[in-house]
Protein backbone atom coordinates (compact mmCIF):
# COMPACT_ATOMS: atom_id res chain seq x y z
CA UNK A 1 0.00 0.00 0.00
CA UNK A 2 1.32 3.53 -0.74
CA UNK A 3 2.25 5.43 1.60
CA UNK A 4 -0.20 7.77 3.51
CA UNK A 5 0.75 10.62 5.68
CA UNK A 6 -2.70 11.77 6.48
CA UNK A 7 -2.97 8.27 8.33
CA UNK A 8 0.79 8.00 9.22
CA UNK A 9 0.67 11.33 11.15
CA UNK A 10 -2.84 11.66 12.68
CA UNK A 11 -1.79 13.54 14.85
CA UNK A 12 -0.79 16.73 12.34
CA UNK A 13 -3.24 15.56 9.75
CA UNK A 14 -6.23 13.96 11.59
CA UNK A 15 -6.58 16.02 14.81
CA UNK A 16 -10.61 15.85 17.00
CA UNK A 17 -12.80 18.32 16.20
CA UNK A 18 -11.74 19.77 19.95
CA UNK A 19 -8.62 21.94 20.34
CA UNK A 20 -4.89 20.79 20.90
CA UNK A 21 -1.49 21.54 21.12
CA UNK A 22 0.71 19.72 18.74
CA UNK A 23 4.76 20.32 18.28
CA UNK A 24 5.40 20.45 14.41
CA UNK A 25 8.61 19.39 12.76
CA UNK A 26 10.52 21.54 10.38
CA UNK A 27 9.33 20.57 6.81
CA UNK A 28 10.09 20.52 3.00
CA UNK A 29 7.32 22.14 0.36
CA UNK A 30 6.49 22.46 -2.86
CA UNK A 31 5.10 26.23 -2.49
CA UNK A 32 3.46 28.98 -4.35
CA UNK A 33 2.88 32.59 -3.03
CA UNK A 34 0.40 35.09 -3.96
CA UNK A 35 -1.85 37.35 -2.99
CA UNK A 36 -5.77 37.96 -3.62
CA UNK A 37 -9.23 36.24 -2.79
CA UNK A 38 -8.81 32.93 -2.78
CA UNK A 39 -12.36 32.58 -4.35
CA UNK A 40 -11.58 34.97 -7.52
CA UNK A 41 -11.55 32.01 -10.62
CA UNK A 42 -9.06 33.35 -12.25
CA UNK A 43 -7.12 34.52 -8.94
CA UNK A 44 -3.26 33.80 -8.06
CA UNK A 45 -4.85 31.47 -5.48
CA UNK A 46 -6.36 29.20 -7.98
CA UNK A 47 -3.91 29.13 -10.48
CA UNK A 48 -1.21 27.99 -7.73
CA UNK A 49 -3.51 24.58 -7.03
CA UNK A 50 -2.31 23.71 -10.32
CA UNK A 51 1.10 24.28 -10.34
CA UNK A 52 1.37 23.07 -7.01
CA UNK A 53 0.23 19.34 -8.22
CA UNK A 54 1.75 19.98 -11.33
CA UNK A 55 4.92 19.52 -9.37
CA UNK A 56 3.43 16.96 -7.22
CA UNK A 57 2.35 14.06 -9.48
CA UNK A 58 5.62 14.72 -11.62
CA UNK A 59 7.43 13.61 -8.43
CA UNK A 60 4.88 11.39 -7.41
CA UNK A 61 5.31 9.97 -10.80
CA UNK A 62 9.08 9.60 -10.97
CA UNK A 63 9.94 6.23 -10.46
CA UNK A 64 7.83 5.14 -14.03
CA UNK A 65 10.67 7.06 -16.06
CA UNK A 66 14.46 7.22 -16.39
CA UNK A 67 15.09 9.89 -13.57
CA UNK A 68 15.60 7.86 -10.01
CA UNK A 69 15.12 9.21 -6.59
CA UNK A 70 17.34 8.00 -3.89
CA UNK A 71 15.33 6.63 -1.36
CA UNK A 72 11.69 7.01 -3.01
CA UNK A 73 8.79 4.78 -2.05
CA UNK A 74 5.07 5.05 -3.26
CA UNK A 75 3.33 7.14 -1.51
CA UNK A 76 0.36 9.40 -1.57
CA UNK A 77 0.04 12.74 -2.55
CA UNK A 78 -0.65 14.90 0.88
CA UNK A 79 -3.38 17.25 1.17
CA UNK A 80 -3.22 20.88 -0.35
CA UNK A 81 -2.15 23.27 2.88
CA UNK A 82 -2.14 27.36 3.13
CA UNK A 83 -0.20 29.98 5.12
CA UNK A 84 -2.09 33.18 5.58
CA UNK A 85 -1.79 36.63 6.45
CA UNK A 86 -2.78 40.12 5.86
CA UNK A 87 -0.48 43.25 6.09
CA UNK A 88 -0.97 44.85 9.31
CA UNK A 89 -3.59 42.41 10.78
CA UNK A 90 -2.30 40.12 13.81
CA UNK A 91 -5.00 37.40 12.59
CA UNK A 92 -6.97 37.13 9.89
CA UNK A 93 -10.09 39.40 8.88
CA UNK A 94 -12.30 36.80 7.15
CA UNK A 95 -14.39 39.67 5.95
CA UNK A 96 -11.90 41.57 3.65
CA UNK A 97 -10.01 38.49 1.64
CA UNK A 98 -9.27 40.41 -1.32
CA UNK A 99 -6.03 41.70 1.21
CA UNK A 100 -5.33 37.86 1.77
CA UNK A 101 -0.91 36.82 1.05
CA UNK A 102 -0.94 33.31 0.93
CA UNK A 103 1.88 30.60 0.71
CA UNK A 104 0.28 27.52 -0.93
CA UNK A 105 2.08 24.21 0.20
CA UNK A 106 1.86 20.38 -0.26
CA UNK A 107 3.97 18.76 1.62
CA UNK A 108 7.23 17.19 0.15
CA UNK A 109 8.48 13.08 1.43
CA UNK A 110 11.13 13.43 3.03
CA UNK A 111 13.49 11.32 0.75
CA UNK A 112 12.95 14.54 -1.95
CA UNK A 113 16.16 16.66 -2.25
CA UNK A 114 16.31 20.49 -3.35
CA UNK A 115 18.22 18.78 -6.86
CA UNK A 116 15.14 15.74 -7.17
CA UNK A 117 12.95 18.84 -7.04
CA UNK A 118 14.75 21.12 -9.44
CA UNK A 119 14.65 18.31 -11.96
CA UNK A 120 10.69 18.21 -11.47
CA UNK A 121 10.54 21.55 -12.63
CA UNK A 122 12.13 21.24 -15.37
CA UNK A 123 10.38 17.93 -16.02
CA UNK A 124 7.29 19.90 -15.88
CA UNK A 125 8.08 22.64 -17.93
CA UNK A 126 8.89 20.35 -20.95
CA UNK A 127 5.76 17.82 -20.60
CA UNK A 128 3.50 20.26 -19.68
CA UNK A 129 4.79 23.23 -21.57
CA UNK A 130 4.12 25.36 -18.81
CA UNK A 131 5.93 28.00 -16.86
CA UNK A 132 6.21 26.64 -13.51
CA UNK A 133 9.70 29.17 -12.40
CA UNK A 134 6.65 30.63 -9.53
CA UNK A 135 6.92 27.31 -7.39
CA UNK A 136 9.57 26.72 -4.96
CA UNK A 137 11.14 24.69 -2.54
CA UNK A 138 9.89 25.68 0.93
CA UNK A 139 10.76 25.06 4.29
CA UNK A 140 9.36 25.58 7.21
CA UNK A 141 10.06 24.98 11.11
CA UNK A 142 6.49 25.04 12.63
CA UNK A 143 7.15 24.47 16.12
CA UNK A 144 4.38 24.46 19.08
CA UNK A 145 0.94 25.35 17.89
CA UNK A 146 -2.74 24.96 18.88
CA UNK A 147 -4.67 23.45 15.85
CA UNK A 148 -8.23 21.95 15.84
CA UNK A 149 -10.70 20.23 13.04
CA UNK A 150 -13.41 22.88 11.64
CA UNK A 151 -16.48 21.09 9.84
CA UNK A 152 -17.86 23.43 7.76
CA UNK A 153 -17.31 26.23 5.91
CA UNK A 154 -14.18 27.99 5.98
CA UNK A 155 -15.71 31.78 6.67
CA UNK A 156 -17.34 29.96 10.06
CA UNK A 157 -13.61 29.59 10.99
CA UNK A 158 -13.42 32.20 13.57
CA UNK A 159 -16.08 30.18 15.72
CA UNK A 160 -13.03 26.94 15.85
CA UNK A 161 -10.23 30.29 16.38
CA UNK A 162 -12.05 31.45 19.42
CA UNK A 163 -12.05 27.71 20.74
CA UNK A 164 -8.25 27.06 19.90
CA UNK A 165 -7.20 30.47 21.82
CA UNK A 166 -9.19 30.07 24.75
CA UNK A 167 -7.82 26.07 24.81
CA UNK A 168 -4.19 27.82 25.12
CA UNK A 169 -4.80 30.11 27.28
CA UNK A 170 -6.26 28.04 29.87
CA UNK A 171 -2.85 25.85 29.03
CA UNK A 172 -0.73 29.10 29.48
CA UNK A 173 -0.15 29.86 26.02
CA UNK A 174 -0.15 32.98 24.06
CA UNK A 175 -1.10 33.47 20.39
CA UNK A 176 2.47 33.96 18.15
CA UNK A 177 1.66 34.87 14.90
CA UNK A 178 4.25 36.72 13.14
CA UNK A 179 5.77 37.77 9.59
CA UNK A 180 8.09 34.38 10.45
CA UNK A 181 4.85 31.70 12.08
CA UNK A 182 1.66 32.14 10.19
CA UNK A 183 -2.23 31.15 10.28
CA UNK A 184 -2.13 27.13 8.58
CA UNK A 185 -4.84 25.67 6.94
CA UNK A 186 -5.04 21.75 5.80
CA UNK A 187 -7.27 21.03 3.44
CA UNK A 188 -9.01 17.51 4.09
CA UNK A 189 -12.30 18.18 1.55
CA UNK A 190 -12.75 19.01 -2.01
CA UNK A 191 -15.29 22.28 -1.91
CA UNK A 192 -15.81 21.16 -5.55
CA UNK A 193 -17.20 17.73 -4.57
CA UNK A 194 -18.61 17.86 -1.00
CA UNK A 195 -21.26 20.12 0.72
CA UNK A 196 -19.97 23.03 2.53
CA UNK A 197 -21.00 21.77 6.08
CA UNK A 198 -18.85 18.91 5.69
CA UNK A 199 -15.91 20.06 4.92
CA UNK A 200 -13.13 19.22 6.75
CA UNK A 201 -10.08 21.77 7.33
CA UNK A 202 -7.17 21.65 10.21
CA UNK A 203 -6.61 25.24 11.42
CA UNK A 204 -3.75 25.48 12.92
CA UNK A 205 -1.99 28.65 15.02
CA UNK A 206 1.34 29.37 15.97
CA UNK A 207 1.71 29.43 20.37
CA UNK A 208 4.27 30.28 23.01
CA UNK A 209 4.24 30.01 26.59
CA UNK A 210 3.80 32.49 28.83
CA UNK A 211 6.71 33.92 30.38
CA UNK A 212 5.91 34.70 34.07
Amino acid sequence: MPFDFKKEYKEFYMPKNVPSIVTVPKTNYIAVRGKGDPNDENGEYKNSIGLLYGIAFTIKMSYKGAYKIDGYFEYVVPPLEGFWWQNGIGGIDYARKENFNFISVIRLPDFVTKADFDWAIQEATAKKKHDFSKVEFFTYDEGVCVQCMHIGSYDDEPQTVALMHEYMNKNGYVLDITDKRLHHEIYLSDPRKCATSKLKTVVRHPIKKVIN
